[in-house]
């Protein structure tokens, strides 16, 4: 196993709160890292039907079997074991003596938050950060082959292909997350709209189209989006909300937090085939921001993003609001760096100067070429040096 950037958090927390809970998606590495961590403590899966139906019907028996805490692997699937966990930390107090993990983010949190408010510190482990990627034996080593991989740990530590190992990724996603979270009926119409998803991937969400293409009412798009943002699969970047101006676009963007599996969803089978793709722009920003949105949680921090758009056109890809100055990211796939690339960084620049003339911008183009420059207009930065930056404080470099 490669150091995940979360696990310094992780034994942070463990000693502060009773109890630590690690969600995240499917195969992001979650039991790997616990069991990794927590090597000391006995380790349970709630998987296991036999486990399952021992917690369900004697939870009281279930968590005598282990005074010292453990590691309760897939924590969802018996989600009223928490209010007697509850109950066990409470009479027994230390801190760090179980660590949960869960997938189905809307069973899970909303358990927690009924039962285990102040006793857990939660937090999320997302696929690999392209700074995990690296610690690979062999990294992908141009763009294209970066984007078209994507960041799940089995196809580094597993050498398994992308085109092996997503359809499954799908399949055990829709056939068993989705029917948790959501009484899907149509798996073959969510699945369409999956894929509709993924081709709009950077655009603003537009639910009534998306259900319009998948043959589905407005508010089954809206609950079907819900439940890929609860399984991770896609995410909702806010528009920038401040008193610059009341002509902003008010609709979020929509991403997705691995560029493989957007790659594989529209039928992408190659590094080649994608670097002639019509969306390898929209695929290449969804990396950049989801990226950058990986480096804060794995530190424990909020996401903070927000994307700048006014109603004459003028855009920023990524808004990170770290006070007491802003960071204003522009994503560009090409390896040429034209003067016209700053132009939505310098409107953006100009309105928040004069609403907040205290708030410095910080300015960079992330691009798919090699070289950092430095200039007036703001600082022009490789995509391979993504994780150089400090994306959590908003400093230059490392």
């Amino acid at each position: 196993m490669v150091p995940r950037v979360l696990e310094a958090r992780m034994r942070l927390m463990a000693r502060k709160f009773p109890i630590v809970t690690v969600t995240g998606p499917r195969q992001s590495g979650k039991t790997t890292l616990c069991r990794a961590v927590f090597a000391d403590k006995p380790y349970v899966s709630l998987e296991a039907p036999d486990v399952q139906v021992y917690a369900r019907q004697d939870p009281r028996g279930f968590l005598s079997d282990y005074p010292g805490g453990a590691v309760l692997d897939e924590v969802h699937r018996v989600p009223h074991l928490l209010s007697y966990l509850q109950t066990v930390v409470d009479e027994i107090r230390g801190a760090g003596r179980f660590v949960l993990t869960g997938s189905a983010n809307f069973a899970l949190l909303h358990s927690i938050s009924q039962s285990l408010a102040g006793r857990t510190a939660l937090l999320t482990l997302l696929p690999l950060g392209f700074e995990e990627v690296r610690q690979f034996g062999a990294p992908p080593a141009d763009l294209y082959s970066v984007l078209w991989r994507g960041s799940y740990p089995a196809t580094f530590d597993r050498s398994l292909e992308p085109a092996d190992w997503y359809p499954s990724y799908v399949a055990t996603y829709v056939e068993r997350d989705v029917r948790t979270l959501l009484n899907v009926g149509d798996i073959l119409g969510f699945q369409t709209f999956l894929r509709l998803c993924a081709g709009r991937v950077g655009q603003l969400v537009n639910l009534s189209s998306l259900g319009a293409d998948a043959g589905v009412t407005h508010g089954t798009a809206r609950s079907w989006l819900s439940v890929l943002e609860a399984g991770y699969i896609a995410w909702r970047l806010a528009p920038f909300h401040s008193n610059l101006t009341k002509r902003l676009v008010k609709t979020p963007k929509l991403h997705f937090l691995d560029s493989g599996l957007v790659c594989y969803l529209l039928g992408i089978r190659s590094p080649a085939h994608l670097r002639e793709h019509p969306l390898r722009g929209a695929i290449f920003e969804t990396w950049v921001a989801s990226e950058v949105f990986k480096a804060r949680v794995h530190r424990g921090l909020q996401p903070g993003l927000s994307f700048f758009r006014d109603r004459r056109g003028a855009e920023v890809d990524l808004i990170l609001d770290i006070d007491p100055s802003y960071v204003a990211v522009e994503t560009k796939s090409g390896q040429t760096v034209a003067d016209d690339f700053f132009t939505g960084l310098q409107v953006f620049e100009q309105a928040a100067g004069a609403a907040r003339p205290q708030r410095k911008v910080r300015k960079i183009i992330v691009y798919g070429g090699d070289t950092t420059q430095r200039r007036a207009a703001g600082t022009v930065l490789p995509w391979s040096e993504i994780d150089r930056n400090r994306w959590w404080t908003g400093d230059e470099g490392v």
